[in-house]
């Protein structure tokens, strides 16, 4: 059964995003915080939401600011909001907004909060460098010193490899893969091939293109003002490719293995900035405020694995067991939206869903099901939109609960895969 009481059920009452745009173009010149900012503003401003209503502020984010890492307190001490507002960052890999929202309402139902707004954000464009570690060490040293000789001193061990920047790297630091690498193997080892990773890219992009022309998916966009000169303004996703062909996505070379692979820049997520956040309200207070919800938190799960084995595969873990706890099957499941990383993933989850040894992993007898193609990534997907990984979460979990409402569907489930061998998954209802 739904794991919030009746009344007291948590309801998604609206979700705003920014474009998302591929790093180093569009939005490179704002931070996390800032692309946060704009849209938990926009969110406050579109619902007509009492600032001080809002009870608390979480966020997510993957690499935060190494001089201001707790995101959601930088947000939540803009000007619009109380400075009461307690706000806290969480980070679970691409997960994290969902982490955020999950946060965010396990504190409404245990009564500590009625109000809250939840989110993510990254700026890939501004991932923070780091020197290396006899670099440090010598301006540590040089901060102690008290004359110039031993400030000279501290600095005269140096070589010239210590000036070499370190950037973080999207690897897994207990295995030194890849994301790309990973979900190169979990082809190899679920048979995908590379024609169905090239189709489900290219529905990714025709799908989104059409939500953005009849503008289902810019109606969750608030448009952004670019700096320096703040005259134009961004208005909508800049990695969608409406004019993608299976033709161009076949004649891509593989990137991770180059001989014997089929990931390609095509049929993967590229790197994004933009922020996302969604409004949540315990359902009676909703309802005394005179709001309409979009839908309601009906069961979610989290699960996990051993990263050296599929890194991307934990979603059909988490999947059964969020269905359990709605007391649901995947047959009465009207929209699914499951976060593209790669499509080589997608394509493992969905045989994943399908796999008894998969249902015995989660611990069930038979196995989630086939997911129906005409009800996934409807509005396309990560590798169309793009992925900012602290903000994806709440960008799907928003764009599901507005085409369920839409198509006057009742059941929705989200999927998301991270790194670390993480995945998330959630039902919600139509209110």
């Amino acid at each position: 059964m739904p794991i919030y009481e009746p009344g007291k059920r948590i309801a998604v009452i609206a979700g705003v995003r920014t474009p998302f745009a591929k790093a180093g173009t569009t939005l490179k010149s704002l931070s996390a915080i800032e692309l946060g900012k704009i849209a938990v503003s926009e969110l406050v401003h579109r619902t007509d939401l009492d600032p001080a209503s809002v009870d608390l502020l979480t966020f997510g984010t993957v690499l935060p600011s190494v001089l201001a890492p707790n995101i959601a307190r930088e947000i939540a001490l803009m000007p619009l909001l109380p400075k009461g507002v307690q706000a806290w960052s969480v980070s679970r890999a691409c997960a994290s907004a969902n982490q955020a929202i999950t946060d965010a309402a396990d504190q409404i139902a245990l009564g500590h909060a009625q109000v809250a707004i939840a989110g993510g954000a990254e700026s890939l464009s501004n991932v923070p460098i780091l020197h290396s570690r006899g670099f440090s060490d010598a301006l540590v040293a040089a901060s102690k010193a008290k004359t110039l000789g031993q400030r000279v001193q501290a600095f005269s061990g140096i070589r010239a490899k210590d000036f070499i920047p370190i950037t973080p790297a999207i690897a897994e630091p207990t295995t030194g893969e890849t994301m790309g690498q990973s979900a190169e193997k979990m082809a190899k080892l679920n048979g995908v091939t590379r024609e169905e990773q090239d189709a489900l890219a290219l529905a990714s992009h025709l799908h989104a293109h059409q939500g953005t022309v009849d503008g289902r998916l810019t109606a969750e966009i608030v448009p952004v003002p670019l700096p320096p000169r703040f005259e134009g303004a961004m208005t909508s996703d800049n990695g969608i490719r409406s004019d993608t062909t299976a033709a161009q996505l076949a004649a891509l070379k593989p990137v991770f293995d180059r001989r014997y692979g089929s990931v390609t820049a095509g049929n993967a997520s590229p790197l994004t900035d933009g922020g996302a956040a969604v409004l949540l309200m315990r359902e009676d207070v909703a309802k005394a405020l005179g709001y309409q919800a979009k839908a309601y938190i009906r069961s979610y799960a989290y699960a996990a694995l051993d990263p050296g084995e599929q890194l991307l595969q934990a979603p059909v873990l988490a999947a059964p067991v969020a269905l359990k706890r709605a007391g649901l099957t995947l047959k009465e499941i009207d929209l699914v939206e499951m976060h593209e990383a790669f499509a080589a993933q997608v394509c493992s989850n969905l045989k994943g869903f399908e796999s008894p040894y998969w249902a015995e992993r989660a611990g069930f007898s038979t196995p989630v099901g086939s997911v129906d193609r005409s009800k996934l990534n409807v509005m396309g997907g990560s590798i169309a939109i793009g992925h900012p990984f602290g903000a994806t979460g709440a960008r799907v979990t928003t764009t599901l609960v507005n085409e369920l409402a839409r198509r006057g569907g009742q059941f929705g489930l989200m999927t998301v895969c991270a790194a670390g061998g993480l995945g998330f998954a959630m039902v919600v209802e139509r209110a």
